[in-house]
């Protein structure tokens, strides 16, 4: 591999293993903390809108497919390996902007995938008001996704000005 094809993955990288890292840290202290029992105590953030809140997921967001470990295991794998191959042929990922996106969508998502390996389910600690209890994982990839749709509206605005300028010739 040469250092051009090395430049697109250092930073993704360095983001993924941050995430991760994060992540992991949290939910051990949030465990820590607040374990063994899941909704027994609470840390209050904001009052009591938002708190932090010890929780099992075995399911995915808003704990739909509860119980199905390893299928939600290879459909994350099956996921994270769709953004790679999306992130290779796809996308400017030259642009230090969809280089953090991808770092983002990928820590966010072995982050739980490491959970759902060891633990058999994913620690959740987040809870904002009536909103299902989430992670940093979770936030990653939420924030990574909206990014990724930022970026996507910004190469439509820039291709549309291009062709604009194209018919002004």
């Amino acid at each position: 591999m040469n250092m051009r094809k090395h430049r697109i993955w250092a930073l993704p990288l360095l983001v993924g293993c941050l995430v991760i890292l994060a992540d992991q840290i949290s939910k051990t202290w949030i465990v820590q903390s607040l374990g063994p029992e899941t909704m027994r105590q609470f840390i209050p953030v904001i009052d009591d809108t938002v708190r932090l809140a010890y929780s099992h997921n075995t399911g995915v967001a808003f704990s739909l497919f509860q119980g199905m470990p390893q299928l939600l295991t290879l459909t994350s794998l099956s996921i994270v390996a769709g953004a790679i191959y999306f992130y290779i042929t796809q996308l400017p990922n030259r642009h230090l902007f969809v280089q953090i996106i991808l770092g983002l969508i990928l820590g966010g998502a072995f982050g739980n995938i490491i959970d759902r390996v060891r633990l058999g389910y994913v620690v959740d600690f987040i809870q904002v008001g009536w909103f299902p209890i989430f992670n940093l994982a979770d936030s990653a990839i939420t924030v990574g996704a909206a990014l990724l749709m930022v970026q996507f509206l910004l190469e439509e605005i820039a291709h549309r000005h291009d062709d604009r300028s194209v018919v002004l010739q």
